[in-house]
């Protein structure tokens, strides 16, 4: 099953339907429509002819060229050099944007209700052409207020938080400036994103500020090495040397009582706990240094054969 049919089947069951069809880009785009789309009512939508003054063929032309992002500055803030000019719009083409924005949402959400109660295939094309309206105005109006992300980017002063998290940040506040605004208050969009812009930078410091109190250094992937391999040979050894204290306190390899003194004395496995040298061994046992190295060696060689024996073999 293919994922554009995955997604049919899923929309199918809940309760906006797919009518039947549609294909292509156009049952992509329906599939894109969420079910819960608000707006922001004016007056003016009650008039029948609203449509055809916001997007008709005499409606107003308003003209936002493609943005151009200026270049990216590899270290520290951006400075003057390459600054994006910002998209000047009056207040009548910003009026008119907003209004076509709210106006597509309202004429869309009136069809899904619609259509949640009886599928329908020409409701169906309506809807998906009323929500590319209202994705094309509303990209109008974020390219028309880009630069004021990176303005206010600029001038807030946060220092753990790096220039490109900011303007993200500022770009997702901006989204949800343009969700909410209402230009029949009569004020200007850049006054409002402005504060909206800000308080999201402010929230975002603060979020950096608790991480920081948490994680007080960065994380370094390079310097995480895996401890599987050191502890399973830390188990390893301590289970050997378990398995020679065992031998040596039950004399499970029939040493005799000098040769189990001495490997005791040399290994730090007496009461004392501190490896002592041969000089010294010879010292206590009354040998010289080299009987007690033949003594030591003879009494390793019967440890090995006794481990392999008990552990090893079986």
């Amino acid at each position: 099953m293919t994922r554009l049919a995955e997604q049919v089947r899923i929309r199918g069951s809940g309760s906006l339907k797919v009518p039947r069809g549609l294909s292509g880009e156009a049952l992509a785009a329906y599939l894109r429509i969420p079910p819960g789309i608000q707006c922001v009512e004016d007056p003016s939508f009650e008039d029948p002819d609203t449509a055809e003054r916001l997007f008709g063929p005499e409606a107003e032309d308003v003209y936002v060229p493609a943005w151009c992002c200026p270049p990216e500055v590899p270290e520290g803030r951006p400075s003057g050099r390459g600054r994006a000019r910002p998209i000047k719009l009056t207040v009548r083409q910003e009026a008119v944007l907003f209004l076509r924005y709210n106006y597509a949402r309202l004429r869309l959400q009136r069809l899904i209700v619609q259509q949640c109660r009886r599928c329908c295939l020409s409701r169906g094309v309506a809807m998906v052409k009323w929500y590319q309206r209202a994705l094309r105005s509303r990209g109008e109006l974020v390219r028309a207020n880009m630069a004021l992300v990176l303005a206010m980017a600029k001038r807030a002063n946060i220092p753990s938080v790096e220039f490109p998290e900011l303007a993200s940040e500022g770009n997702m506040a901006l989204l949800r400036s343009i969700e909410k605004f209402d230009v029949a208050r009569g004020f200007k969009f850049s006054t409002y994103a402005c504060r909206s812009i800000l308080k999201a930078f402010n929230r975002l410091a603060s979020r950096h500020g608790r991480y920081r109190q948490r994680f007080p250094v960065e994380f370094d992937a390079d310097m995480q090495k895996p401890d599987l391999m050191a502890n399973k040979h830390q188990q390893q050894w301590d289970e050997s040397v378990q398995a020679l204290r065992q031998i040596l306190w039950c004399n499970l390899a029939a040493m005799t009582d000098l040769e189990r003194r001495v490997v005791m004395f040399r290994f730090g496995l007496a009461s004392e706990n501190d490896r002592m040298t041969l000089s010294d061994i010879g010292k206590k046992v009354g040998f010289s240094n080299e009987r007690v190295r033949q003594i030591l060696n003879g009494s390793l060689q019967k440890l090995r054969e006794s481990l392999h024996r008990r552990f090893l073999a079986g």
